[in-house]
């Protein structure tokens, strides 16, 4: 089996919520999805993401998903 190659999306969750002012928990919250589950997508350790918890945080974050996820090495 081939070993599995690290992806180069990065997350940019942690900049959102400290520009709206808002916790990973309320956050969890809004969107129905568990701390832990939004604490691995905030720390780039998420191997996938569905587009209706994608829907949600870009709706309660007011942002675009191009705003949430980056390739490469975009900062």
């Amino acid at each position: 089996m081939p070993s599995e190659e690290p992806h180069q999306i990065a997350c940019h969750l942690d900049r959102l919520l400290a520009d709206r002012g808002m916790t990973l928990t309320e956050l969890a919250d809004r969107v129905g999805l568990t701390i832990a589950n939004v604490s691995i997508l905030k720390n780039d350790r998420a191997k996938a993401i569905r587009f209706s918890t994608l829907s949600a945080i870009c709706r309660e974050l007011d942002c675009q998903p191009g705003d949430l996820l980056t390739f490469g090495s975009q900062s």
